[in-house]
């Protein structure tokens, strides 16, 4: 079954070339049009099954924005139609539906009205909208005092309170700190994992391709290329780097870093408690950690039955969910020591930290191994995203991508 149809659609906005010109329009209904049509879009066909994900790209003004608001019903086609099936959740303009004099908490009540949700639905899902959003008491502030981060988090926060069949996510997610912008990613994950169908339009390839089964390619409002996300995000790059050749100013692509504006020591040096008895932290040579420095990830597990052959292992992925590093105690060829319930082990990673300059997760995991098998018998916690840490700029990043080559160069 198709989660959305959308069959011969077109948009246009009219466009006046005289300040007076809509006036005489309305007066004179019978005189001739004193306007001239502006096509958004223009016969855009295309479907999305029940659970797949589809990301939509394109330069600025090729009509991503405006086909999300027509199939969210926010604005309305000038031909054609869309067929929807399932509850939706939209997360489009920063802010949309919150009224700026009202305060978080009573916008999070109006917006969730907007979704469906009964009064009574809304109030027993509140103490998880403000855990996740994070704004602490700002929740009782009026939003015209909030930043636009914190617009995106309560925004979020709200529209994906309760899993939707089918979540549309603009570039509003480009907005606010890098830690948020994690556990939204993570949250997309796991709907998708879960059945949720996903429309995305995003400028980040990465995500596109690591969250979508496939992407359609917009351009002056119609579709260019419709396959595989890979496939589309190659021939989109492409083009981009032909726009740029062409340019009269020659300028090469570049390729956006993140730059913190302030490096935050809380989340380079947390330390994190969970139920389970399991803590990590992850420690630098400064209270923040830089591209190149020596790196001490410490992990300690009080295991609540007698272990044999316990293991610990870490992973570091980014926030798209690509794994950087995985391993364990086991696959490194270290032999640990029975333990006893109630009594904790700790092991201690250290390693030089060759990652690029961003925000990463860092992946925690307690087995027993059965007896020097390594068959991993009983696993007794894994968290694909213990804990967000953030790599700075080192003093030397002449290379891109994930992870430092340290290449050896030779010139003949």
């Amino acid at each position: 079954m198709n989660a959305v149809t959308v069959t011969n659609l077109s948009k246009a906005y009219k466009q006046y070339h005289r300040p007076w010109a809509r006036l005489a329009e309305w007066v004179l209904p019978g005189a001739r049009p004193r306007h001239s049509r502006h096509w958004v879009l223009q016969g855009v066909n295309f479907h999305v099954r029940s659970g797949e994900a589809v990301g939509i790209v394109g330069i600025n003004g090729a009509g991503k924005s405006t086909l999300l608001k027509i199939i969210t019903g926010t604005a309305q086609p000038t031909t054609g139609r869309v067929e929807i099936n399932g509850r939706v959740a939209a997360l489009l303009e920063l802010g949309m539906g919150f009224h700026p004099e009202f305060t978080g908490r009573q916008n999070v009540f109006m917006a969730g009205q907007l979704l469906g949700y009964s009064i009574e639905e809304i109030g027993g899902r509140m103490a998880d909208i403000e855990a996740f959003a994070e704004i602490g008491d700002y929740i009782d502030q009026p939003v015209r005092v909030y930043s636009s981060g914190m617009q995106m988090r309560l925004a979020f926060s709200v529209a994906t309170a309760n899993r939707p069949d089918l979540l549309i996510v603009d570039e509003a997610l480009a907005v606010g700190d890098a830690y948020f912008q994690h556990k939204c990613m993570l949250r997309i994950r796991d709907f998708k994992t879960s059945g949720t169908t996903l429309l995305f339009v995003s400028h980040a390839d990465e995500a596109v391709r690591m969250l979508c089964d496939r992407a359609l390619l917009l351009e002056d409002g119609r579709i260019v290329k419709d396959a595989g996300a890979a496939e589309v995000m190659d021939y989109y790059r492409a083009g981009q780097v032909r726009r740029c050749e062409a340019d009269e100013d020659r300028q090469a692509l570049t390729i956006q870093e993140h730059k913190p504006e302030q490096a935050r020591a809380g989340k380079t040096t947390l330390s994190r408690e969970t139920l389970g008895g399991i803590h990590a932290k992850v420690m630098g040579t400064e209270p923040i950690i830089r591209s190149g420095d020596r790196v001490s990830v410490c992990i300690g597990a009080t295991l609540e039955e007698d272990c044999a052959d316990p293991h610990i292992g870490f992973g570091v992925r980014t926030r798209m969910g690509i794994v950087v590093y995985e391993a364990n105690t086991y696959t490194l060829g270290r032999r640990t020591r029975p333990v006893k319930s109630g009594e904790t082990l700790e092991v201690d990673f250290h390693f030089n930290c060759a990652l690029y300059p961003g925000t990463y997760e860092l992946m925690v995991g307690v087995a027993d191994g059965g007896f020097g098998t390594g068959s991993f018998e009983r696993a007794f916690f894994f968290d694909q995203a213990f804990l967000i840490f953030e790599v700075l700029p080192g003093r030397e990043n002449g290379w891109q991508g994930i992870w430092d080559l340290c290449p050896e160069v030779s010139v003949h």
